[in-house]
């Protein structure tokens, strides 16, 4: 039963392992673990944790050459489109990922193989054990086959898609000051000027960023502060 589940999985990811623990591991979640008391079992953290330094590397590679008249702010923005819970969870559902996970009894019973933050962490995960395993060219070609569609959709959105207002509404829904945007430097001949820009919230320091514009410098500060309000205000 469990070697039917591994090659069914493996022929899903398109990847045959050499190594099948890591692809176990990779489905492991540590709910299992801690309900099983294994001590030769890993759950899938780790595996996460590179998958989505992999992710992002691929991701961004494939921005940078499918769209090279766009600006880095924009880029990243397209980026972050892609790269986040709800869009890896929705990758994960259409690959049926939540049904080859190893849960404890007590998350599956809550419905953990639909909830959104075990199938991101797990498709992640996934990533990394193909990248480790088949090597970076299997990983970025599941990768892919995969973002391909979301990508494209991202793209023809990136407009509508602003840090900007996000952060500003972040400190309406922490009652914080609004941001202010300082030019903190400016580089380059006038033709090829690189403006920095620094996002100032009650006087402080939460974004940087650089960019050909200003607008694109704020843009990419704000998406900075975004990160830094998220974590100081995460419960």
């Amino acid at each position: 039963m469990l070697e039917d589940k591994l090659v069914n999985l493996q022929k899903m990811l398109g990847c045959t392992f050499h190594n099948i623990n890591l692809l176990i591991e990779s489905v492991t979640h540590k709910s299992y673990i801690n309900e099983k008391k294994n001590k030769n079992r890993k759950d899938n953290e780790i595996l996460e944790f590179l998958g989505d330094a992999v992710l992002n590397l691929i991701i961004s590679e494939y921005l940078i050459k499918s769209y090279p008249h766009f600006f880095e702010g924009e880029l990243s923005k397209i980026r972050s489109m892609v790269v986040n819970e709800l869009t890896l969870a929705d990758i994960a559902r259409k690959i049926d990922l939540g049904s080859y996970l190893y849960l404890g009894s007590g998350e599956e019973q809550s419905g953990g193989r639909n909830k959104n933050s075990i199938l991101a962490n797990a498709l992640e995960a996934v990533i990394a054990a193909i990248y480790s395993d088949c090597g970076l060219n299997e990983a970025a070609s599941f990768i892919i086959r995969n973002f391909e569609d979301i990508i494209r959709i991202s793209a023809e959105k990136k407009v509508s898609f602003d840090f900007k207002t996000e952060v500003q509404e972040l400190c309406q829904r922490y009652k914080l000051p609004l941001p202010v945007y300082k030019v903190s430097g400016e580089k380059g001949p006038e033709h090829e000027k690189v403006f920095e820009i620094e996002l100032l919230i009650d006087s402080k320091a939460f974004g940087r960023g650089s960019g050909r514009s200003k607008k694109e410098a704020e843009q990419i500060a704000a998406e900075e502060a975004i990160k830094k309000l998220k974590m100081q205000n995460a419960k």
